[in-house]
């Protein structure tokens, strides 16, 4: 039975603000004032610090936490555990190319039972996570719950962006209840485990190697729009003083370990700090846009940004595609031709992405890797340069792009397993040549 401290908030269960030094107990009283580690911590409770940063680092981020048993006795002799589908970087086969352009349709479960780490199918891999750098991308099907069962990362912090179906994470530091249209981070060496609330359940992963993620810096922008911080939520404290057999796996440098203990490690009664979980709702994002001509670039629909070591270019931005109002005159509406040199892979939450009317479907993914060009297939182009403009509302769409510096490299999985499309970049074969001599072109073909 986990136990949890109803709050009084807007949002009960979650506290509001990203980055926010939070404080929270489950038990009257369990939390310490004015210091972290009193000689006796009440309720008998153990105090550890959980660092997501170095403890020098300008904006150290950490975690004070007052719980059941150190996490040392969570934590005994390890053994190796064989999770074939989770890959990570640096993943380069010679058999498969990765240079080229890539869709595949939506990832189904095979029916066998999958739980969270089971379910994990890496579809991309870049950096080198023995460095710190780069990011995987991954699709997880779910069709159970993790039962005194436990997992934590050592490599990364995850990005959780669902598609089907409802799932509850339990972590240490409380309760993340996440829908298809929210996101979750996850942060490196939080303890959790994943339970199915209403299933099958399916999204997409963006594992992160490098620097945490942040909001990005609005510049001209302002103060207001984009993802707001007050809407990012974290939970409040909960726990479990269960003792039943248990394991935790643990994802390090790459592979993976299991450990068995004999009770659950999800029991910190409070906690105070800056490092947590927290779930963001992506209907709350407030797009900004061209209100007389041309098409911006797809940075102002950065939701959150994970730095890399060069300015202003980054490890991984996550970049949101929501319903907007369209309104610039004498203009190309939906992304222009292109080729740059992030290498961005794109996922379908719901509905019709305008670049892609036909093909990109609901749980499907793109890979456009970097200096390779794409943009609007045949139907897009044509129907944007011939429409009559007018003030138009871009409705039934969600989606978004995993965007890194690094070229993705696809895994065995995702040239060989998952639903590919092979005639994808066939998309392109049918645009014609409108250039015939005149202003005006020949737009009768």
């Amino acid at each position: 039975m986990t136990q949890q401290l109803a709050t009084n908030g807007t949002t009960p269960g979650y506290m509001p603000g990203f980055g926010n030094d939070h404080e929270t107990e489950a038990l009257q009283g369990a939390l310490p004032q004015g210091m972290n580690s009193p000689q006796k911590c009440p309720y008998g409770l153990y105090a550890e610090q959980l660092s997501g940063t170095a403890f020098t680092a300008d904006l150290p981020e950490r975690t004070w936490c007052y719980r059941i048993r150190p996490s040392v006795k969570h934590s005994t002799r390890y053994a190796p555990v064989a999770l074939p589908y989770w890959k990570s970087a640096p993943c380069v086969d010679p058999e498969v190319a990765s240079l080229g352009q890539y869709r595949w349709d939506p990832v189904s479960a095979d029916g066998t039972a999958l739980t969270w780490l089971t379910g994990m199918r890496t579809m991309t891999t870049a950096g080198d996570v023995n460095t710190q750098v780069g990011m995987a991308s991954h699709i997880y099907l779910i069709t159970e719950s993790m039962v005194d069962d436990y997992f934590y990362s050592a490599d990364s912090e995850l990005l959780v962006v669902p598609q089907e179906g409802r799932i509850r994470f339990y972590t240490e530091l409380g309760i993340l209840d996440l829908e298809p249209q929210e996101i979750a981070i996850i942060p490196r060496g939080l303890v959790y485990r994943v339970e199915l609330i209403e299933g099958p359940a399916r999204g997409f992963v963006c594992e992160n190697y490098g620097q945490k993620f942040e909001m990005p810096g609005r510049g001209p922008i302002g103060a207001n729009c984009m993802a707001n911080p007050r809407d990012f939520k974290a939970p409040v404290a909960a726990f479990e003083d269960h003792e039943v057999a248990s394991t935790i796996t643990v994802k390090w440098a790459g592979q993976f370990h299991k450990t068995q203990i004999a009770q659950s490690p999800l029991d910190v009664v409070a906690w105070h700090g800056n490092y947590a979980p927290y779930k963001y709702d992506l209907r709350t994002y407030c797009p900004v846009g061209a209100i007389l001509f041309d098409h911006p670039d797809p940075s102002i629909f950065t939701v959150l940004t994970a730095p890399s070591g060069i300015p202003g270019t980054a490890n991984i931005d996550f970049v949101l595609f929501r319903d907007r109002w369209m309104v610039a005159e004498n203009t190309f509406r939906p992304p222009w031709y292109h080729k740059n040199i992030m290498s961005e892979l794109m996922g379908n939450i719901f509905g019709i992405y305008d670049a892609k009317p036909q093909g990109f479907v609901p749980g499907g993914m793109s890979l456009h890797n970097m200096m390779l060009p794409h943009g609007p297939d045949r139907s897009a182009f044509e129907g944007a340069s011939t429409a009559e403009l007018g003030a138009e509302k871009l409705e039934n769409t969600m989606s978004f792009m995993f965007e890194t510096r690094f070229p993705q490299h696809l895994t065995p999985f995702a040239a060989t397993e998952a639903p590919l499309q092979d005639d994808y970049i066939d998309c392109w074969s049918d645009l014609e040549k409108k250039f015939d001599g005149t202003p005006e072109g020949n737009w009768n073909t």
